[in-house]
């Protein structure tokens, strides 16, 4: 998971699995530190799901010791952090291998934010309320998405 924060305080989080990419909009509590929004975000997307995802890979603000506990105990077999904040790497995933490439995934996924960003006027919303945030976002992810199309090259 990956996170795009925004003025208002809305989150933006991206999950990327090789085959398709999901983008989530929410708005958390007033306060609420990235630590306590890993599990209600783990929560939604195993809602969706209806089963846990076998790994996750997240940035270090939602590193803590219960995040791990907790989200092995919901059924995820691999949960990668990106600063290991005192959690031994064996302890998060099965092998420093895998450990690996998820932080790498989750870098690849923030690049795909950091486009939004930069290219798709994603750092900054204007437009005052979620609903209409979600089509600001929304916006940017389909021109994002038709520049990659026009790119494609014909066989």
């Amino acid at each position: 998971m990956a996170v795009l924060g925004t003025p208002q305080g809305s989150t933006v989080q991206q999950r990327e699995r090789i085959d398709k990419t999901r983008l989530s909009v929410s708005k958390p509590p007033e306060g609420a530190t990235d630590a306590e929004r890993f599990l209600p975000m783990l929560d939604r997307q195993i809602a969706r799901r209806g089963v846990p995802p076998r790994q996750t890979a997240a940035d270090g603000g939602y590193a803590s010791r219960d995040n791990l506990k907790q989200a092995k105990a919901r059924g995820v077999q691999d949960v990668a952090f990106h600063k290991k904040c005192g959690i031994a790497v064996a302890d998060m995933v099965k092998s420093q291998w895998v450990y690996r490439r998820l932080r790498n995934f989750r870098a690849g996924v923030e690049a795909g934010i950091s486009v939004l960003k930069r290219a798709y006027g994603g750092a900054r919303c204007a437009w005052r309320g979620l609903d209409h945030f979600k089509a600001y976002i929304w916006s940017a992810v389909v021109a994002h998405n038709l520049m990659l199309f026009a790119r494609l090259k014909s066989p």
